[in-house]
């Protein structure tokens, strides 16, 4: 987060770069703006120190802070010197560079060696063409088989669509001139397929009211990082391809964009609507360049509105929409006459982005009046209908219906516009047209107050927090940052689909990543004297490390892929087919109502059991105000860890073993470790670097641990 929000200084006093108001910033101040700080986090979390610290000591460089905001005393201590402005460090671009100069190097190395034109065929199984004909002697080649080559620009769909086998070719497009192209005229604008999302705001910011909104809109997809690598026509293809819900596709949609594809005998252009419509295109299929028609700013309004779990970036919509209306007006009685229009709306629970074409027909050629509006919402409420399984589909559905009576009301002279719709978390459902956000709309918004005295002095004196600096310039080593040792092996966890079943063995389906697999450890694989344990304290009890021989609920380890690299793991254990049986076993109980009818119970230490204090019966009978009982049922719970649990063991002399793990508590990792290896505890030393903050997950991280050190002691390799 840090590196975000100094990539964001940096950008900001580029040459060219205004602030706010076009004024230039005061002296020790950076043109950053607190909007645009803001916007620098977005796709990131942190829960250890929470985000106000950090975004506070941003925004005391941003142009337009008001220092009285952050709290003056976060930068001084009361009862000694004054708050004076002047004495906090000034700001100078290019004056501070905390990134290592080891990487430094490292980076211009590889920078320098990435200049070099690439060959179209290359010795490591990547092949980089340099125009579409060298691509389509590509596909022409022997070799070429679509289940095991994969075509990339920025390969960021990885993130969203996780491959599930190895591919023994990549085809990277990002080198081909043709999918780079950036064409404005007065007919509109033109851009290659292989252009990044970043480039393509850029470029539509310096534009008509119809592209300044799609640069808008844009600038809420993703998270900086990934805008500035993912391409626009890789997000259109999943759209097509994967029915990926996506925003970018919706806007184009709407602003009546046209794409050019490239099939293996012929090159098309098809309205954007037509080419979402067509079935999955295969992979020999490449979309050239999109273009999106200049609509000029005389009777055309454009609107485009969107709905999302998190209101910048990072967060696939709920619900999308764009709204084009070319409009005329009508000399008696001065209203606004619809004569084409276009509803563009997306990610409700479809396979693609749709046009609403009945209300289309029905507003054309209309003046809005609040009857319009409701037969128009009528109309709609027929046509988005989510698709069987879509969570929240009357969500989905509402936020539809609001997006279009907002536009339509924004378009009635005699109607009271709504005001500015603000979706749930702050989401801004209607964008700007330059792309600024108010401040109102803004997430991260508090103040801070430290109050100091001497009567406990040092108790409660702010202090450094300790590795602090290394932490904040990206210096800090944690446990995946730790080189892998020579000859290590990488595991990765088979989970079990069924909640409750036997396990009558684990094979593989047949696969490249199959083939890379060493070795399977399963729970018959534990060593004499060991324990079939991979987490446990001793007031909770212990939990086994892998169901045998009973899956016990859908998600348990069920065995560990040992192979060479961590990549060749996870698509094996992907491949992993167990072979389940439910002979002689009870019915699953998947709900809390089960639990209690089968007397079926967590055990639970006395440490933790619940203990009567007073008479309660009395106690409320006494009581001035009585509780209305009541019942809430929640279906089911969401854990997300925002930390990767990742552990290295590494065999040392004496049958020792060292572990690095992170965990807040090394000792019960050296327990467990040892009681499933059978061996004494002084046998197992466990280093722990460093943790962050929270707590729960870093305590359990016991059975990646374990499941390392079952990896180093069954191949006598690091793992």
């Amino acid at each position: 987060m840090c590196m975000s929000i100094f990539s964001s200084l940096v950008k900001a006093d580029k040459p060219g770069t205004t602030t706010a108001g076009d004024h230039a910033p005061p002296p020790g101040f950076s043109k950053l703006t607190c909007s645009k700080a803001e916007h620098a986090v977005s796709g990131n979390l942190c829960r250890c120190t929470g985000y106000r610290p950090i975004l506070d000591a941003c925004k005391s460089f941003a142009a337009d802070v008001d220092l009285e905001d952050l709290g003056l005393n976060s930068f001084w201590k009361k009862g000694t010197d004054s708050a004076d402005i002047s004495k906090l460090p000034e700001y100078s671009s290019g004056s501070v560079c905390t990134f290592p100069e080891f990487l430094k190097s490292e980076i211009k190395g590889q920078m320098n060696e990435n200049s070099v034109p690439a060959a179209i065929a290359g010795e490591d199984g990547w092949y980089h063409p340099r125009s579409i004909q060298e691509l389509h002697s590509l596909f022409d080649s022997s070799w070429f088989d679509e289940n095991s080559v994969k075509i990339v620009a920025s390969n960021t769909g990885a993130g969203v669509y996780k491959d599930q086998d190895l591919y023994d070719k990549y085809i990277d497009i990002k080198g081909i001139a043709e999918l780079s192209v950036i064409d404005r005229n007065s007919k509109g604008l033109e851009i290659g397929a292989a252009v990044s999302i970043s480039k393509a705001i850029e470029v539509f910011s310096d534009g008509t009211p119809v592209f300044r909104k799609i640069a808008s809109h844009l600038s809420k997809v993703a998270s900086p990082f990934v805008r500035n690598t993912a391409t626009v026509g890789g997000n259109v293809i999943m759209a097509q391809r994967l029915q990926f819900p996506s925003d970018i596709a919706t806007v184009l949609l709407a602003a009546g964009s046209t794409v050019t594809i490239q099939t293996a005998s012929k090159m098309l252009c098809l309205t954007l609507d037509e080419f979402l419509e067509q079935p999955p295109c295969d992979a020999k299929t490449i979309l050239l360049s999109i273009f999106v028609p200049d609509w000029g700013s005389d009777n055309v309004i454009f609107e485009t509105s969107r709905v999302a779990p998190r209101p910048f970036g990072n967060a696939v919509s709920y619900v999308n929409s764009a709204f084009l209306a070319r409009t005329s007006g009508d000399g008696a009685s001065g209203k606004l006459i619809i004569e084409d229009i276009c509803l563009a709306f997306g990610a409700y629970g479809v396979d693609h982005t749709t046009r609403a074409r009945k209300v289309e027909e029905f507003l054309k050629g209309k003046s809005v009046s609040a009857p319009v509006i409701l037969e128009a919402v009528r109309l709609l409420k027929d046509i988005i209908m989510p698709s069987e399984g879509t969570t929240h589909p009357e969500y989905r559905v509402s936020l539809a219906v609001s997006f279009l009576f907002s536009f339509l009301s924004s378009l009635g002279n005699n109607l009271t516009e709504p005001a500015k719709a603000i979706a749930p978390n702050g989401s801004c459902a209607n964008g700007s047209m330059n792309g600024q956000v108010a401040s109102e709309d803004l997430q991260i918004r508090s103040r801070q107050e430290l109050v100091f005295n001497d009567e406990y002095k040092p108790v409660g004196k702010p202090i450094t927090k300790s590795g602090a600096e290394l932490q904040a310039s990206g210096e800090a080593v944690y446990v995946d940052d730790i080189p892998a040792p020579k000859d290590c092996l990488y595991g990765a966890f088979i989970y079990s689909t069924h909640p409750h079943a036997h396990i009558k063995g684990v094979n593989f389906r047949p696969s490249l990543a199959s083939e890379k697999v060493i070795g399977v450890i399963t729970a018959k694989d534990i060593p004499a004297g060991g324990k079939n344990v991979g987490a446990g304290i001793n007031m909770l009890g212990t939990e086994a490390l892998f169901g045998d021989p009973v899956s016990e609920f859908a998600g348990q380890n069920i065995g560990i892929v040992i192979a060479e690299t961590q990549k060749y793991a996870y698509m094996a254990a992907k491949q992993a087919v167990i072979e389940y049986s439910t002979e002689n076993l009870q019915p699953p109980i998947l709900t809390i109502e089960d639990a209690i009818r089968h007397n079926s119970y967590f055990q639970t230490s006395p440490y933790f059991a619940p203990r009567p204090v007073g008479d309660f019966e009395q106690g409320m009978s006494q009581a001035d105000h009585k509780i209305l009982s009541g019942e809430v049922k929640l279906e089911s719970q969401y854990y997300f860890y925002m930390e990767t649990q990742t552990a290295l063991a590494i065999p040392d002399e004496d049958n020792c073993i060292i572990v690095y793990s992170s965990t807040q508590l090394p000792e019960i990792i050296q327990n467990v470790v040892a009681d499933c290896l059978g061996i004494p505890y002084h046998n197992v030393r466990v280093i722990t670097r460093r943790v962050g903050g929270g707590l729960h997950v870093r305590v359990q991280l016991q059975r990646s641990s374990c499941g390392v050190l079952f990896g180093c002691t069954s191949t006598g390799r690091r793992t």
